[in-house]
């Protein structure tokens, strides 16, 4: 099976304001933020309210995601997460069907 080349992917998207509100509780809650303290192994971490649709490989975005991002994946203050399915499903959102979130680690 030949492998597909992607030229260009349009990662662009727009959430419901209600929809991005729910989303930004779930990924702010105590619970939530704890859980990823305790992963990255710090005391406390922040979210920048930054998202974005992870994008396939190209020579333009060997990172996944788009190049405006990858500031954040190299740099040691920052973790990008996948934004559990379940809360994708309690914001309602269903398209684009995955995201990731950026955090600040404090």
């Amino acid at each position: 099976m030949p492998l597909k080349i992607v030229h260009n992917f349009d990662a662009s998207f727009t959430l419901e304001p209600q929809a991005q509100e729910s989303l930004f509780q779930l990924l702010t809650s105590e619970a939530f933020l704890n859980q990823i303290c305790q992963q990255l192994q710090c005391e406390k971490v922040e979210f920048t309210e930054l998202l974005f649709q992870p994008v396939p490989y190209s020579l333009t975005t060997t990172k996944g995601m788009p190049t405006e991002f990858e500031k954040y994946h190299q740099s040691e203050e920052y973790a990008i997460i996948n934004v559990p399915p379940n809360f994708m499903f309690t914001a309602k959102i269903f398209k684009p069907s995955r995201l990731c979130a950026i955090y600040q680690r404090l």
